[in-house]
């Protein structure tokens, strides 16, 4: 007696497509489970086995086998427990074959025959759709994610008899109607949260927050305590435009492996905000462990990762962001298997300028110049590499404080972002691509120097002692204040402006 039925496994941040094969023949009594390597995964036999018997069906006394193919993908997780449960019944003949066919099975099963839910069911969902599966099975409690995804019948049944029930033909009432995905922006979400006019003044550090927000440029505020810096990185995700359909799948993935997105019951539509403490771990920080899952920087793609007084974070946890902030990706490696994760937000660092936080204003500074040098290298020259615009905020002044609500709103500003990102579209022709992720053909296509440019360039060049890498980054930065000004070329005072925000990092970490 043979059966097979389908599930799925999560690799990074996408599901593969499981056979579960239950073979029974004569001989000695035995429940053999192979093609499984995690712990949990290889313990789902006796979880099978009690769960059915506390059911109703005590296991004849055969010699039963479970393989799980292909038998070289790593295995992890207890979303097997239902599909072998089911195979094993379908092998005995309590349930139809042919009633198996076309269905994905995910669940962990309780001793009881209780279905619990599990992590990453929105990508097994599309895989499973991917494959020309018409059906899945899913714990009561994930089929809300598994809804999010049209053209497949969502079934949610809540105990293993309801489950059996189901796919013996005995009843059909566990089918949960199909959602839409269809991503719509709500006038009344773009009001929450933070607005650009709660901050009074800083008009330097919102310029620098618009720019990147429309390349997608990561960007560190440097200033005193109380000057706003927290608040100006709160308010970033509220200048950033919604989602398109496609980045809110594939960030409501991420959150759907990480076990985040089981409560929202909507696919996310607004650009996550992430703002660990600076006591973060390196494998919080970066995801993995010992069952990989996403960390928060894959958990601020496509929004923003804040990370307030950067300098207070463990050197380790610092040095991690060096290839995210290059590559716009993680890749997490362990002996089992290696896991590739998506880190494309952007990163908002903020710090002050020396320990006490009031350098280089000496009237209230009380740090020795070593004191400040130790402070600003524990920002490595690497990092501040790979970050586009480092821009001061300055000490509160009593009259901005005390005027009237004159700031520009946050909507105003999104405008801006939302037609310099329609420029970029438009140039590369896709959505989700920026001018900060363009490679050396795109930067020669679209950031041609004038004769007066490369000039200026070349001077900031040799005077400012740019890498190669800065030099790149400052034509990224120039392109995108250029597409803010909707000019079609890089004109002096968009390169000027790009230099300048390298400038304070010659104040700071070259004095």
């Amino acid at each position: 007696m043979f059966c097979k039925v389908y599930s799925a496994v999560v690799r990074g941040i996408a599901a593969e497509l499981i056979e579960v094969e239950v073979d029974i023949k004569n001989g000695l009594p035995s429940f053999s489970l192979v093609g499984a390597s995690a712990s949990e995964t290889r313990e789902a036999k006796e979880r099978v086995r009690v769960a059915l018997e506390n059911t109703g069906y005590v296991l004849p006394a055969k010699r039963i086998t479970v393989n799980l193919s292909p038998a070289d993908i790593k295995k992890e997780g207890t979303a097997f427990d239902l599909p072998v449960a089911i195979a094993v019944l379908t092998a005995f003949g309590h349930i139809p074959k042919e009633n198996v066919k076309q269905y994905m099975m995910i669940g962990e099963l309780c001793l009881d025959g209780q279905i619990k839910p599990i992590n990453g069911v929105l990508p097994m969902t599309i895989a499973a759709k991917d494959v020309g599966l018409t059906g899945i099975v899913v714990p009561k409690r994930n089929k809300d994610e598994a809804k999010l995804i049209d053209g497949l019948r969502v079934y949610a049944p809540t105990t293993l008899r309801e489950a059996i029930d189901l796919l013996s033909g005995k009843t059909n009432r566990y089918l949960c109607e199909t959602g839409k995905n269809t991503v719509e922006y709500r006038e009344k979400e773009e009001k929450q949260g933070y607005d650009f006019a709660d901050v009074c003044g800083q008009r330097l550090a919102k310029r620098g927050l618009e720019i990147a927000a429309a390349g997608r440029h990561n960007i560190l505020l440097v200033g005193p305590p109380g000057s706003g810096k927290s608040l100006l990185a709160k308010c970033m995700p509220s200048i950033l435009p919604p989602l398109t359909k496609e980045e809110s799948i594939e960030v409501s993935k991420i959150y759907s492996v990480a076990g985040k997105l089981s409560q929202m019951n909507a696919l996310i539509q607004k650009p996550p905000f992430q703002a660990p403490h600076h006591t973060v771990t390196e494998v919080a920080l970066a995801g993995g462990g010992r069952n990989a899952s996403p960390g928060l920087l894959s958990l601020s793609h496509r929004g923003v990762l804040f990370l307030d007084e950067l300098p207070e974070f463990k050197r380790e946890t610092i040095e991690l962001l060096r290839q995210p902030l290059e590559e716009r990706y993680i890749v997490v490696s362990r002996k089992e298997a290696t896991y590739t994760y998506p880190a494309g937000g952007i990163v908002v660092a903020a710090m002050n300028p020396c320990p006490c936080g009031y350098y280089p204003n000496r009237k209230r500074c009380t740090c020795t110049e070593a004191k400040i040098r130790r402070y600003m290298n524990k920002i490595s020259g690497p990092i501040l590499d790979r970050i586009d615009l480092c821009v001061e905020t300055t000490e509160p002044v009593f009259s901005e404080l005390q005027r009237s609500r004159t700031e520009e709103r946050s909507t105003d500003v999104r405008k801006r972002v939302l037609m310099a990102r329609k420029r970029q579209k438009e140039r590369f022709g896709r959505d989700g691509y920026f001018n900060s992720n363009m490679n050396q053909e795109e930067l020669s296509n679209y950031c041609e120097l004038t004769k007066e440019t490369r000039s200026l360039m070349e001077q900031a060049f040799v005077s400012m002692q740019l890498s190669a890498r800065a030099f790149h980054r400052v034509l990224r930065l120039a392109r995108t204040i250029a597409d803010l000004e909707q000019e079609e070329h890089i004109l002096e005072q968009h390169l000027t402006e790009a230099l300048c925000y390298r400038l304070v990092n010659e104040k700071y970490w070259k004095a």
